[in-house]
C-alpha cells in the first residue's frame, strides 16, 4: 500500500530535475573547443633558408628524444598565406610512406605549418627537406643534423610489464574468486 508520505513530493522532484539540467548547461557552456587543447609552446627554434624563403622550424620539446610526442611548427617569412609546400623527412626511424608529406596547417595554431603530437621513433640523426611554392617562385633547403636521443624512462618491454602489474592482479584475483564459489558445483537447497 502506497501511503502520502511514501510518495515523492513534486516540489523535491522539479527541484532535483532544474539542479541536473543547471549542472549540465553549466558543464556544456564553460567547455568551449578552444579550452580544450593546451596552446603550442615552441622551445627551440632552428632556423633554414629554402630558397627565397626563410623557414623557422620549432620544437616544443628540446632536446628530442625517440618515442616522445611533440609539436613541429614551420613557419616562413611572410606567414603561409599564398604559399603551399611538402615535408621531407628523413631519418632512422622514418618509413618510407611518411617522408614526403604536404605541409598542412597545424591543428591548434592555424597561422602556421605544423605536426601536432607527433614522435620520430628511433634515435638519430634525422634532417627536414622543405619545398615551398610561393609568390617569390619555388624553393627548396634542407635543415640537417637534428639529433634525436634514446628514448625516456626505461626500456619499452619494462614499462609494459610494470604496467600489466595490475591486469594480471585483476585476473589471479577473478580465478581465485571463480574457483571459490564454482557457479556450477553448488548444490541446489530449497
Amino acid at each position: 500500500m502506497i501511503t502520502e508520505a511514501s510518495r515523492p513530493r513534486p516540489t523535491r522532484l522539479r527541484r532535483l530535475v532544474f539542479i541536473a539540467l543547471a549542472v549540465a548547461t553549466l558543464s556544456l557552456v564553460t567547455a568551449g573547443p578552444a579550452s580544450a587543447y593546451a596552446p603550442v609552446d615552441i622551445v627551440h627554434t632552428e632556423r633554414v633558408q629554402a630558397g627565397p624563403y626563410r623557414v623557422a622550424v620549432g620544437f616544443s620539446v628540446w632536446p628530442i628524444r625517440a618515442m616522445q610526442s611533440l609539436d613541429f611548427t614551420f613557419v616562413p617569412d611572410g606567414g603561409i598565406a599564398g604559399k603551399s609546400g611538402r615535408l621531407l623527412i628523413d631519418g632512422p626511424g622514418v618509413k618510407p610512406d611518411q617522408r614526403n608529406t604536404p605541409l598542412a596547417r597545424h591543428p591548434r595554431k592555424l597561422d602556421v605549418w605544423g605536426l601536432d603530437v607527433k614522435s620520430l621513433n628511433a634515435p638519430g640523426s634525422y634532417s627536414f627537406g622543405f619545398t615551398i611554392d610561393g609568390p617569390q617562385g619555388p624553393g627548396q633547403g634542407t635543415l640537417t643534423g637534428i639529433t634525436v636521443l634514446n628514448q625516456p624512462g626505461p626500456p619499452l618491454g619494462l614499462s609494459w610489464a610494470i604496467g600489466s602489474l595490475p591486469f594480471v592482479g585483476l585476473l589471479a584475483l577473478l580465478v581465485v574468486a571463480w574457483r571459490r564459489t564454482r557457479p556450477g558445483g553448488q548444490p541446489l537447497t530449497i
